[in-house]
Formats: structure tokens, C-alpha cells, sequence
């Protein structure tokens, strides 16, 4: 029997948080550099409507998400790691058409895996609820304390655009590493009891 449920976002956070920056900076011919991006969503970081927003996302979405965009660094080694005596679920606001490129790009990549959910929204709480979810590892920050007001444990990881407060539920974390200690020493508390 697995430890933790340990569920993990995708893009930002096994992923370069700034992966769609230069080719939505091509797309609206803007100059925006990753220092800029305050704002999760792109069509505030980018200053254009919602409506251009999703019209550049329809037509670049595949991709944006295809099996070269970068990892954050120890991300994979970490859940290598992770997997060995908890279970990792994936769990993205992916648009549901990215299904089988999403899967692809975990195979690909050699990231391993239990199950993988792509929803097609941002909310995320029912299907962590069904996961029965121990810890939520995020990059957005609407979608951390949404998850933290439920009761979710989240692990925050740092980037430009979730610099905001924190509540009692949710930790900022730098890095993978930084998280492979924190879930090593949750798994050290939970046996102490």
C-alpha cells in the first residue's frame, strides 16, 4: 500500500512556468519578458481581450503542448522518487482534446505516473476529493487556494504570477527539491504518529 495521494498540476509546474511566452509574444507581436509575467492569465500579461486570447489558444494550444517544452529542473528525478511509496495522479485544466498529447508528453519525457486526468477546466476540487488527495502540487494561485479553501494541502511552486498571500494551507515552495524534502518529512510525521 502507496503512502500519500499526491497529486501534481502540469503546465508550470512540471513544466517552464514561461513555455508560451514567445510564441504568444509572435502570435500578438508584443515584446513581453518573463519579468512582466504578474498575472497568470495571458490575456491580462499580454494586454488583449479574453476573445484574442482564446482564439490564440485554439490555434496554438498543440503546439504549445507538444513533448519539447521544457521541465523545471529535478521535477522528473523528484517524482521518480515520489512514486516509489505514494501515488501520483496528474491532474490539468488541460483542454480535453490535449488528452493523447498529454499523455505523450509524460511517456515521452520518461515521467512516471498512476493515472492522469485531463479535465478540460480549472476546477479542480471534485477530482481531488475523488483522488482522495493528500497533497496538490500547483503553480496557479486561484487554483491553490481554491483547492486550500476545500481543505486540500497545496504546495505552491514559486513563479512570477502566484506571488500573493498565503493561506494556512498552502506552501510556497522554490523548487523540487524543496518538495521532495517537504513530502519526505510529511511521510516522517504521519509514521512518528
Amino acid at each position: 500500500m502507496k503512502n500519500l495521494n499526491i497529486c501534481i498540476d502540469i503546465d508550470g509546474t512540471i513544466t517552464d512556468p514561461y513555455f508560451w511566452l514567445d510564441i504568444a509574444n509572435k502570435y500578438f507581436n508584443k515584446n513581453v519578458t518573463i519579468d512582466k509575467v504578474t498575472e497568470y492569465k495571458v490575456d491580462i500579461v499580454m494586454g488583449v481581450t479574453r476573445d484574442d486570447y482564446y482564439d490564440f489558444y485554439d490555434k496554438n494550444k498543440f503546439k504549445m503542448h507538444n513533448d519539447n517544452v521544457s521541465l523545471r529542473e529535478n521535477a522528473k528525478e523528484v517524482i521518480e522518487e515520489l512514486i516509489k511509496l505514494n501515488n501520483i495522479y496528474f491532474v490539468t485544466a488541460r483542454d480535453k482534446d490535449l488528452k493523447l498529447l498529454t499523455y505523450s508528453y509524460l511517456n515521452n519525457n520518461g515521467i512516471p505516473y498512476d493515472d492522469i486526468f485531463v479535465l478540460g477546466t480549472h476546477y479542480k476540487v471534485d477530482m481531488a476529493r475523488k483522488l482522495k488527495c493528500d497533497i496538490f502540487i500547483e503553480d496557479s494561485y486561484e487554483n491553490a487556494l481554491q483547492l486550500s479553501e476545500n481543505g486540500f494541502k497545496v504546495l505552491l511552486i514559486d513563479t512570477n504570477y502566484n506571488r500573493k498571500p498565503l493561506n494556512k494551507n498552502i506552501v510556497r515552495v522554490l523548487n523540487w527539491n524543496e518538495i521532495y524534502e517537504l513530502i519526505k518529512e510529511t511521510l516522517l510525521c504521519s509514521k512518528a504518529i
